[in-house]
Protein backbone atom coordinates (compact mmCIF):
# COMPACT_ATOMS: atom_id res chain seq x y z
CA UNK A 1 0.00 0.00 0.00
CA UNK A 2 2.80 2.47 0.98
CA UNK A 3 3.91 2.24 -2.77
CA UNK A 4 1.13 3.17 -4.13
CA UNK A 5 1.03 6.06 -2.10
CA UNK A 6 4.16 7.48 -3.02
CA UNK A 7 3.38 6.38 -6.66
CA UNK A 8 0.28 8.57 -6.10
CA UNK A 9 2.08 11.77 -4.65
CA UNK A 10 4.70 11.48 -7.50
CA UNK A 11 2.79 10.75 -10.34
CA UNK A 12 -0.63 12.43 -10.33
CA UNK A 13 1.35 16.24 -9.56
CA UNK A 14 3.45 15.30 -12.83
CA UNK A 15 0.16 14.32 -14.72
CA UNK A 16 -1.18 18.14 -13.68
CA UNK A 17 1.81 19.64 -14.80
CA UNK A 18 1.63 18.42 -18.10
CA UNK A 19 -2.30 18.82 -17.74
CA UNK A 20 -1.47 22.71 -17.22
CA UNK A 21 1.34 22.96 -19.40
CA UNK A 22 -1.24 21.59 -22.53
CA UNK A 23 -4.11 23.98 -20.86
CA UNK A 24 -1.51 26.97 -20.69
CA UNK A 25 -0.24 26.23 -24.13
CA UNK A 26 -3.45 25.94 -26.04
CA UNK A 27 -4.64 29.32 -23.90
CA UNK A 28 -1.63 31.38 -24.50
CA UNK A 29 -1.97 34.45 -27.40
CA UNK A 30 1.31 34.43 -28.06
CA UNK A 31 3.46 31.70 -29.59
CA UNK A 32 4.38 28.80 -27.26
CA UNK A 33 7.85 27.41 -27.11
CA UNK A 34 9.02 24.21 -26.59
CA UNK A 35 12.26 23.90 -25.50
CA UNK A 36 13.44 25.86 -21.95
CA UNK A 37 15.07 28.65 -23.48
CA UNK A 38 13.74 29.50 -26.30
CA UNK A 39 11.03 31.90 -28.00
CA UNK A 40 8.91 31.73 -31.28
CA UNK A 41 8.46 34.97 -32.23
CA UNK A 42 4.68 36.08 -33.44
CA UNK A 43 6.65 36.86 -37.05
CA UNK A 44 7.66 33.23 -37.21
CA UNK A 45 3.58 31.69 -37.08
CA UNK A 46 1.33 32.04 -39.66
CA UNK A 47 -2.06 31.02 -36.98
CA UNK A 48 -0.60 32.09 -33.42
CA UNK A 49 -4.00 30.37 -32.06
CA UNK A 50 -3.94 26.92 -34.46
CA UNK A 51 -0.46 27.01 -33.11
CA UNK A 52 -0.98 26.83 -29.67
CA UNK A 53 -3.69 24.83 -29.67
CA UNK A 54 -1.97 22.34 -31.46
CA UNK A 55 0.94 22.46 -28.76
CA UNK A 56 -1.60 22.47 -26.46
CA UNK A 57 -3.22 19.16 -27.63
CA UNK A 58 0.56 17.75 -28.04
CA UNK A 59 1.06 18.31 -24.07
CA UNK A 60 -2.33 16.86 -23.15
CA UNK A 61 -1.57 13.80 -25.16
CA UNK A 62 1.36 13.84 -23.00
CA UNK A 63 0.20 13.88 -19.97
CA UNK A 64 -2.00 11.02 -20.56
CA UNK A 65 0.71 8.37 -20.28
CA UNK A 66 1.02 9.88 -16.53
CA UNK A 67 -2.58 10.10 -15.72
CA UNK A 68 -2.83 6.44 -17.12
CA UNK A 69 0.40 5.18 -15.05
CA UNK A 70 -1.10 6.81 -12.36
CA UNK A 71 -4.66 5.01 -12.02
CA UNK A 72 -3.05 1.99 -13.67
CA UNK A 73 -1.29 1.46 -9.98
CA UNK A 74 -4.31 0.53 -8.72
CA UNK A 75 -4.40 -2.96 -10.77
CA UNK A 76 -0.54 -3.39 -10.33
CA UNK A 77 2.15 -1.17 -9.53
CA UNK A 78 4.97 -2.91 -11.79
CA UNK A 79 2.54 -2.51 -14.67
CA UNK A 80 2.34 1.23 -14.15
CA UNK A 81 6.02 1.54 -13.68
CA UNK A 82 6.31 -0.07 -17.51
CA UNK A 83 4.13 1.87 -18.88
CA UNK A 84 5.43 5.15 -17.52
CA UNK A 85 9.51 4.14 -18.20
CA UNK A 86 7.66 3.43 -21.81
CA UNK A 87 5.73 6.37 -22.25
CA UNK A 88 9.14 8.43 -21.15
CA UNK A 89 11.51 6.86 -22.95
CA UNK A 90 9.74 6.72 -25.83
CA UNK A 91 7.81 9.68 -25.14
CA UNK A 92 10.18 12.63 -25.09
CA UNK A 93 11.68 11.45 -28.65
CA UNK A 94 8.03 11.98 -30.25
CA UNK A 95 7.08 15.06 -28.76
CA UNK A 96 10.46 16.81 -30.33
CA UNK A 97 9.52 15.32 -33.62
CA UNK A 98 5.81 15.86 -32.88
CA UNK A 99 6.55 19.81 -32.14
CA UNK A 100 8.89 19.95 -35.46
CA UNK A 101 6.04 19.04 -37.30
CA UNK A 102 3.52 21.71 -35.70
CA UNK A 103 6.25 24.68 -36.16
CA UNK A 104 6.95 23.55 -39.84
CA UNK A 105 3.16 23.34 -40.03
CA UNK A 106 2.53 26.82 -39.09
CA UNK A 107 5.87 28.58 -39.97
CA UNK A 108 5.34 31.35 -42.36
CA UNK A 109 6.85 30.67 -45.83
CA UNK A 110 9.59 33.50 -46.77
Amino acid sequence: MEEKVVWFMIMIPVGALFTGLGIFAWRRKKPMWFWSGSTVSEREISDVHAYNRANGIMWLCYSAVFWVGAFLAFADVSLAGIVMASGCIVGIPILAFVYGAIYKKYRKHK
